[in-house]
Formats: structure tokens, C-alpha cells, sequence
């Protein structure tokens, strides 16, 4: 290599390692195409043509390629290898990540949860080979010039033959199927952009919200208002990770077959998770039958594998830090009030610019919630406020989308006269958990004998099914209360849940990492 083109090199490649290794490639491009004057008068490069014996001044790097291409095939493709291994650093996998946090001591090794990682690592592998296929382009107009003229978006049929087939992952509470999705998104390089985590729960609702829309903008014409939302759902992301995928509303069955297929047809891919086998799934549900479909559309285009491996990963023992108080005495609402205040006025600084305000409004599906009190990251409210209310899950997402650390004051020990109080609360912790955010909770009994049912005269114990959950929890009696609140299996289930959760968010670990 000559001394003029070992210049050009150089400078080219001090202006690639300048250059974030996280643009993508026609970032790079663009930054390639810059003017870098790369030989001196005294280069023996070839001349301008015009007899001077002064060097070629290349207008863009890309001269410079073609020049080295010309001369020296084989160098400049290993130039290129050096160029693409700086721009675009070899992402971490799922399994290495793992590695990791294992040597970390962040999490126990475990000889079946590292098979089902396997899978997780060939499924990553799948979706950074894939390709998807292009999103048609939407209508723009739906007049009726427009729907004779204009030529409708395809209707697509089948999915594409390239796309991998999507992983789901079953399993009880404390199988760790929500750190198995975070592992899987978190590794994604940063070159796949149209990638979206979400709560199966917020996915329905924001689902509900674009086909309202959509049938408001179709009027008295009519027409399919699920195919556009699939399009524009797949237009945002063709990697769609759904966490804690259930389905107890009629509503949410009615749409999911055609929804699922449209997205799937689009070329998007999924990791979902959920607590049910595909074949439990809206087990006793409102015309079942209708949702059939959905449920062989999982089957034959998913690989289906269960989780449950007799470790509970959330019963691993923790220090538990101090954010539950018990009993409501004067003492405990002190101190309760004490953290608030602390929190809230960390310095007198602080508490100028972002003071406690009262019934501070909050706006969900077009209606208004008052906070009792709160700053921009706090909020506090009683359990009459926050659970007394007909407040749905699409409020308490709203609610932990907004504030990082909540305060929840005289939680009562609740029986069945309270069983929706006691169902809301339940929504509540699940938000809370889904959205990490911290908790302080004041309560009449220990927290997780809230729900505890043993009014007098109630003549039940225990059910032979909520023992064997509790059991598998390795909740006893004496943890939880003789329960006799809830019986139907997805109650009891998510009542079990909910107490796996409550152990978690009282450790040392949730309490320095949540909310951040």
C-alpha cells in the first residue's frame, strides 16, 4: 500500500471510530460521504488529468473505495470487515447475557432453565437473520372516488414462509418467564428497530383504542377495522414481546384470532408469555368456541414449552426491606407519614420545585382522575381512593405510567363483602409489578393476609386447588389466612400471584431498583 492511499485509510478510519457504534447502516453512509481531502501535493497517486503534479483531492470517501477497489480487490474487502466490525459491534446474546448476571450472582444457575434459554438463543438467532417484508401503505382517502379508483392495500393471507416460528412460554408464578422476555428484548441489538415489549393487559387496551378509532374514521361505509390496526401495529413493530398473556374478557376473545393472524401475516414474529397452556386458555369463557381458532393459531404457529420446573425463582430468599407497615396504629401512620415527607422533601430546594399538590388530575380513556397527593414522581393515596373506586387496569396503568413510587395507606383485611375491592387490588399489585414501581403500603393485618376470609360462620376452609397453588408457592395457612375468598381458577391464580409479587416488591433488591 503506498503512502497516499495508507493517509486515506487512516483518516478514514479515525473518522469511523468517531462515529457511534450504534447508527445504523445508512447512518453510516451518510457519514461516509462527508469531503476528506486524503492526498498531498507530493502523493504519487494518480494526477487530475490535467498534467500537474499535484494529487487527487477525493470529493467523498467513497472515491477512495473505488479507487482501492480497483487497485487491491482483497484489501479493500478486508477494510470493509474492519469498517462494519467497528460501526456494528457483535450484540450479546440471550445465553452469554445469562452468563453473566449468573457470575454476577444476580441469578442461580439452573440446568432447566438454561434449556429453555437454548431455545431463546435460537429464536434470537432466527429473528436477527429475518427479514421482514414490507408494510403496505395505508389508504388515505376513503372516498368513494378513492375506493374505485385507487388500488386497496393487499390483503395478505398466510404469513411469510421466512418467518420464524414465534416462541410462547408457559408456566406458574415464580417460573421466570418475565426475566426469560427481558433477557430476549434486552439482547436485541440496537440495528432492530421496530421491536415493542409490552403487558399483554396495556397491548388489549391500546388495541381497543385504534379499532374504536378506526370504525369512527370507516363511518356508515363500513368495513374491517382490524386489518388496519394489525398494519399499523405491524408497522411499529415486527418484534412484538407480550408479557403475562391471558385472556378473561369477551371482548379481548372476539378480536384476538384476527388480530394475531393479521400481525403474524404482516411478517411480525412473538415471544409471548403467559400462565396458561394454549388449551386452558378462556377455559369456561363466554362462547369459548369462537375462540378456538385463536387457540390453534398459538399451536401450529408457535413453539409451545412450559416453564414449570418445581423452582420458584421469587421464593429465592431476600432481606426484605422495611415498606409494609402493620397494624394501623398511630406509630406506623407516622412513620408512613415520615418516609413521604422525606421523599417527597429531600431538600428545601426540591420541595420548591416540585411540591406535593393536591387532587392533582390525571386524564385515562377520556375521563379524569384526582390524585390525592403527590409531586411529578410520588404519589399517595387510601385504599378507599385507589381500590374503592371502579377503577379498571387501564387506570392503574395510567397511574404507575406517571408515578415511580406509590404510597398506599389503610389497606383493611378484607372479606367477601370486599371481593371487588379485593379483585382491584389485585389489578393494582399487578401494575405496580409490571411497571417496577416502588411500593409503601400500611395495612390492617400483615399484607399477605389481606385477603384472608375468616368471617364467622363462614363454614369453608381451604380448597383442595388453592392449597395445592399455595403449596407450590410455598405459602402456608398461617402466611396467607384459611382463605375462602376466591375459587375459580384464574381468581385463585391471580390471588397467588399477587402474594408471589408482594414477597418480591418488599425485598432490599425492589426497593433500590424499582422506580429508577
Amino acid at each position: 500500500m503506498n503512502a497516499a492511499r495508507s493517509t486515506a485509510l487512516n483518516q478514514r478510519n479515525r473518522l469511523l471510530l468517531q462515529t457511534a457504534p450504534l447508527r445504523t447502516a445508512a447512518q453510516s453512509r451518510r457519514v461516509l460521504t462527508t469531503s476528506i481531502p486524503v492526498a498531498s501535493p507530493s502523493s504519487s497517486l494518480p494526477s487530475s488529468g490535467h498534467g500537474h503534479g499535484h494529487g487527487k483531492a477525493f470529493n467523498s470517501s467513497l472515491a477512495v473505495e473505488s479507487t482501492i477497489a480497483r487497485s487491491d480487490p482483497a484489501e479493500f474487502a478486508t477494510i470493509n470487515q474492519f469498517e462494519t466490525s467497528q460501526m456494528f459491534p457483535k450484540p450479546i446474546s440471550p445465553i452469554k447475557q445469562h452468563e453473566k448476571l449468573v457470575q454476577s450472582g444476580v441469578l442461580r444457575s439452573d440446568d432447566h432453565q438454561i434449556r429453555i434459554i437454548g431455545k431463546l438463543q435460537r429464536f434470537w438467532e432466527q429473528v436477527l437473520q429475518y427479514d421482514p417484508p414490507p408494510i403496505p401503505e395505508a389508504r388515505t382517502s376513503d372516498s368513494l372516488i378513492s375506493r374505485l379508483f385507487s388500488r386497496a392495500p393487499p390483503v395478505l393471507e398466510t404469513a411469510p414462509a421466512s418467518a420464524p416460528k414465534g416462541l410462547y412460554l408457559y408456566g406458574d408464578v415464580g417460573t421466570g418467564k418475565t426475566m426469560l422476555m427481558d433477557l430476549f428484548y434486552q439482547t436485541l441489538p440496537p440495528s432492530i428497530t421496530r421491536k415493542r415489549r409490552v403487558h399483554f393487559h396495556a397491548f388489549m387496551i391500546d388495541a381497543h383504542k385504534r379499532i374504536h378509532a378506526a370504525k369512527m374514521t370507516m363511518g356508515h361505509s363500513g368495513g374491517d377495522p382490524i386489518a388496519p390496526v394489525a398494519r399499523d401495529l405491524a408497522n411499529g413493530a415486527y418484534v412484538l414481546c407480550f408479557d403475562e398473556f391471558q385472556v378473561t374478557d369477551i371482548a379481548d376473545a372476539m378480536i384476538l384470532r384476527r388480530l394475531l393472524e393479521g400481525l403474524m401475516n404482516h411478517g411480525v414474529v412473538c415471544v409471548i408469555t403467559s400462565n396458561r397452556h394454549p388449551d386452558d386458555l378462556y377455559k369456561n369463557g363466554i362462547q369459548r368456541s369462537s375462540f378456538i381458532p385463536a387457540i390453534e393459531l398459538l399451536k401450529s404457529r408457535f413453539e409451545v414449552t412450559d416453564l414449570d420446573s418445581g423452582t420458584d425463582y421469587r421464593r429465592i430468599p431476600r432481606v426484605l426491606s422495611h415498606v409494609y407497615y402493620h397494624p394501623l396504629t398511630p406509630e406506623n401512620k407516622a412513620e408512613i407519614d415520615k418516609i413521604f415527607n422525606s421523599l417527597t422533601h429531600p431538600t428545601p430546594t426540591a420541595a420548591l420545585q416540585d411540591p406535593v399538590i393536591e387532587n392533582r388530575p390525571i386524564t385515562t380513556w377520556g375521563r379524569t382522575l384526582h390524585v390525592p397527593l403527590s409531586t411529578s414522581k410520588i404519589a399517595r393515596f387510601s385504599f378507599e381512593e385507589i381500590c374503592g373506586r371502579p377503577l379498571s387496569a387501564a387506570d392503574y396503568l395510567e397511574v404507575t405510567k406517571q408515578f415511580s413510587t406509590l404510597f398506599i395507606t389503610d389497606v383493611p383485611k378484607m372479606g367477601m363483602g370486599q371481593k371487588d375491592m379485593a379483585r382491584r387490588f389485585i389489578t393494582f399489585i399487578d401494575a405496580c409489578y409490571e411497571s417496577k414501581t416502588r411500593i409503601f403500603v400500611s395495612s390492617e393485618v400483615p399484607i399477605y393476609q389481606i385477603f384472608s376470609d375468616e368471617s364467622a360462620g363462614s363454614g369453608k376452609g381451604i380448597s383442595d386447588h388453592m392449597r395445592s397453588v399455595m403449596d407450590d408457592l410455598g405459602l402456608s395457612p398461617e402466611a396467607v389466612g384459611s382463605s375462602s375468598m376466591f375459587s375459580g381458577d384464574e381468581e385463585i391464580f391471580a390471588f397467588a400471584r399477587a402474594c408471589s409479587r408482594l414477597v418480591q416488591m418488599g425485598s432490599r433488591e425492589w426497593a433500590e431498583t424499582a422506580s429508577q
